[in-house]
């Protein structure tokens, strides 16, 4: 019987630092997204120090929220140009679709870390 030195997926370093990514992914709606951005910067920290298991957990949270902070960016500009057409009422409805858009970039970006989570807690790829 031959031994390997696989350390179990709870073990793994880097595992502790993606859950809390995760964790803090997860409460960035009622802390105006500053948790995530506390999020992505530990995330950030930890990928060099950890298993290739937690490191592809902790790159996926990185790429979350980017895609996350590059929509927000789109859509700041966006309703910017919404204030500034108000006055000939096109930008009501461009403030409204800023607004649908930036709560389903939300939602995504709550479900993806959930989904994150549960894939590190089971052991999988994200």
């Amino acid at each position: 019987m031959s031994q390997t030195n696989f350390a179990p997926a709870s073990q793994q370093p880097g595992r502790g630092t993606a859950i809390l990514g995760y964790g803090l992914f997860l409460l960035s709606i009622p802390s105006a997204a500053i948790f995530a951005l506390i999020g992505v910067i530990v995330a950030l920290s930890g990928v060099s120090t950890s298993a290739p298991l937690p490191r592809a957990h902790l790159q996926n949270q990185v790429h979350i929220w980017m895609v996350a902070f590059w929509w927000a960016v789109a859509l700041a500009l966006l309703g910017a140009v919404g204030m500034l057409l108000m006055p000939v009422l096109i930008g009501f409805p461009i403030l409204w679709i800023v607004g649908a858009l930036g709560f389903l970039v939300m939602l995504w970006f709550t479900i993806k870390s959930a989904l994150g989570l549960l894939a590190l807690l089971d052991g999988r790829e994200p």
